[in-house]
């Protein structure tokens, strides 16, 4: 009988153990979940939060202090967490509500949304810009109405531009025409008058996303010859049936946004996981990889799937398409998009296995 009650003490101080030790296992596991959830909230209410300054910043400190005071001193621990997790639902309840506008006091060179008729195998291009620059912020508004035939459709290039770390590009798709037609599409932020883009309000509701539809005498010579950025330009082996299809999918999206504003975010929506999201859009699987985040490596991956030239090793294809250069000679020349690409290679387009599109 004595061996007997020793043995059920024993075994309930084993059981209490380990519900203890599970105890702290769960707790290592939830806190960072927490803190990130806690960190997200509060950033959320500072850039996302009331206009006044003063306001946001009281609810933002006062969300993230209540909550790990809460953690920290209410006991059960499970309470705190439902607490701090009720808390967290209604920031984020509150966050998803906030509306895109198209209404705002934008900056001039995203002051007009372009609008896209399709008639036909003619593309109208209404509100594309063609802007007169003489410095990055000194410049001659134009926006004018083009149309491209899609019977014309040559070719789909894209340009790489960097500004800072070689990890981090800004990638512009442009559409070649037989007829010396470039269209060049630009996914970015648009701006307010008076307002500059942060990369960590860019994971927030700060920006609406916009299509800069342009003459690459626009887009890229605004890269090239006045911000001094590095830009490449990598003619793509896309089947032209694709680079049609990729074109058409755009056209909707922006239509699209001219009726309904979005919202741009750093991490889904920005400009290399919008291209992926058109691609995929047309049934065409693009490869998960850290590249497509990393994006300044964008070119690599590319390089590996033999989407771009890969008659040369990688480097030499690399520095044969930085056309800065070549874009500063040309500057306001009407053949641009000619001179930059002279000297590129142009490699033979994929042909497509029967059955597929």
């Amino acid at each position: 009988m004595t061996e007997t009650i020793t043995e059920k003490i024993k075994k309930r101080q084993v059981s209490i153990s380990v519900v203890r030790l599970t105890t702290q296992v769960v707790k290592v596991l939830v806190w960072p979940l927490l803190l990130l959830g806690i960190i997200w909230g509060a950033l959320a209410l500072w850039f996302d939060g009331p206009s006044a300054r003063w306001l946001a910043g009281m609810l933002s400190m006062g969300f993230a202090a209540g909550s790990l005071t809460l953690l920290a001193l209410l006991r059960p621990f499970s309470r705190a967490v439902l607490i701090v997790l009720g808390a967290f639902l209604v920031v984020v309840t509150w966050w998803s509500l906030i509306p895109p506008r198209n209404d705002r006091d934008w900056q001039i060179d995203v002051a007009r949304t372009p609008r896209i008729e399709l008639v036909g195998d003619l593309l109208i291009v209404e509100n594309l810009r063609n802007f007169d620059y003489r410095s990055e912020t000194d410049f001659t508004p134009r926006w004018e109405t083009r149309t491209f035939d899609l019977a014309k459709l040559n070719g789909l290039d894209l340009f790489m531009s960097y500004w800072g770390s070689p990890s981090i590009a800004h990638t512009i798709l442009s559409w070649d025409f037989s007829d010396g037609q470039h269209l060049a599409i630009s996914i970015e932020t648009r701006k307010e008058k008076g307002e500059e883009y942060s990369s960590v309000a860019g994971f927030f509701k700060q920006y609406e996303l916009y299509y800069v539809v342009a003459d690459e005498r626009d887009v890229i010579r605004l890269r090239t010859n006045y911000r001094k950025e590095q830009v490449h330009l990598y003619p793509m082996r896309t089947p032209i049936v694709r680079a049609r299809k990729i074109l058409l999918d755009y056209v909707a999206s922006i239509n699209a946004l001219n009726d309904h504003a979005a919202f741009y975010n750093a991490a889904t929506s920005n400009c290399t996981t919008t291209i992926t999201t058109h691609v995929r859009n047309i049934g065409i699987a693009f490869p998960v990889d850290w590249r497509v985040f990393a994006n300044g490596h964008l070119d690599e991956l590319l390089y590996e799937h033999g989407i771009i030239d890969t008659s040369h090793p990688f480097d030499e294809v690399r520095q044969l398409s930085l056309v800065n250069a070549r874009a500063e000679a040309a500057d306001q020349d009407p053949a641009f998009s000619e001179r930059i690409r002279a000297g590129l290679i142009r490699p033979p387009l994929l042909v497509i296995p029967a059955g597929t599109s």
